[in-house]
């Protein structure tokens, strides 16, 4: 095997965890996969994983390499696309991440429609709600909905989100509707993780009122939150996307509107290195016919 071919016997290896795997994934034996990684560290004259009867990990300069090849080899990729006039036509693998749920209501059927125009491509979907690390997880674009910090990725808004409170009219009409944050003292409360703090909620467009709340119901996952409170079991404090429907259908209603937090952003997120990606350009632009008409 050439250099190339070795740096991708290593990526395919320390993706995967596995030698077995990863001559699976590059079509090649066991012994090849074996006999490139060997090769390649003995050119560099270090270790880069660290073989056990049951697991391959990565060294510490095994981690450093792996993030160099991984840009290295999406580079070589997306110049010979270009070369062949391929640019313009998204083919290969995408490995895409999202938020569990929001993925699942609102990335999904971005990656279907992209899927339908365009036949050479096919796309892997992760919706995870912990942060996935791109270049270390070799997944080539996420979606993130929060303010991002700076760092060497390249964001582009797509939409936005907020925060909302809510409850069912069967609810509100037994307990009353809170007129103030401050009024939620009164109520069973729902919390779950992921949206904010458990025992203090913040609102107004400065986040500067917080109110300390005592969930009665704790859970784990926003289905699970939403759920409780359609059915008549207090309120809970969610993302505008997950109870829309709910909303729209009746089965839920907004509270608590005039002391709303501002909105924060929904961006898809990519390393700068893979700016002229097709697969990337072709899946930010469906993102973004996608949220114009959902607005």
């Amino acid at each position: 095997m050439d250099r190339l071919d070795t740096m991708r016997a290593f990526v395919a290896v320390a993706t995967r965890g596995s030698f077995a795997d990863a001559s699976r994934h590059l079509h090649l034996s066991p012994t090849a996969i074996t006999r490139a990684v060997a090769a390649l560290e003995d050119r560099l004259g270090l270790t880069l994983l660290v073989r056990t009867t049951r697991s391959v990990r990565l060294t510490a300069q095994g981690s450093l390499y792996l993030n160099s090849c991984r840009r290295i080899l999406a580079d070589i990729d997306d110049a010979d696309r270009r070369v062949r006039g391929e640019a313009a036509e998204p083919r290969g693998r995408l490995t895409v991440a999202a938020p569990l749920m929001f993925g699942r209501l609102r990335v999904l059927p971005i990656v279907q429609g992209l899927l339908r125009a365009h036949p050479a491509l096919s796309v892997r979907l992760l919706l995870s709600d912990r942060i996935v690390h791109l270049v270390e997880e070799a997944v080539d674009v996420a979606v993130r909905l929060a303010d991002l910090p700076d760092s060497a990725m390249i964001a582009t808004k797509v939409s936005e989100v907020r925060r909302v409170t809510v409850a069912s009219p069967d609810y509100l009409a037994a307990h009353g509707s809170p007129a103030t944050p401050a009024d939620l003292a009164g109520h069973d409360i729902v919390g779950f993780d992921g949206v904010e703090s458990l025992t203090e909620w913040r609102f107004g467009a400065q986040e500067d009122v917080a109110v300390r709340v005592e969930p009665r119901l704790i859970v784990n996952t926003a289905d699970a939150a939403i759920a409780a409170v359609e059915d008549g079991f207090g309120i809970t404090r969610t993302v505008s996307y997950q109870v829309e429907a709910s909303v729209q259908a009746g089965r839920l209603r907004l509270i608590l509107e005039d002391y709303a937090t501002p909105p924060f952003p929904v961006s898809i997120v990519h390393p700068a290195y893979r700016l002229g990606s097709a697969n990337i350009g072709a899946f930010v632009t469906a993102a973004r016919a996608y949220f114009r008409g959902a607005r």
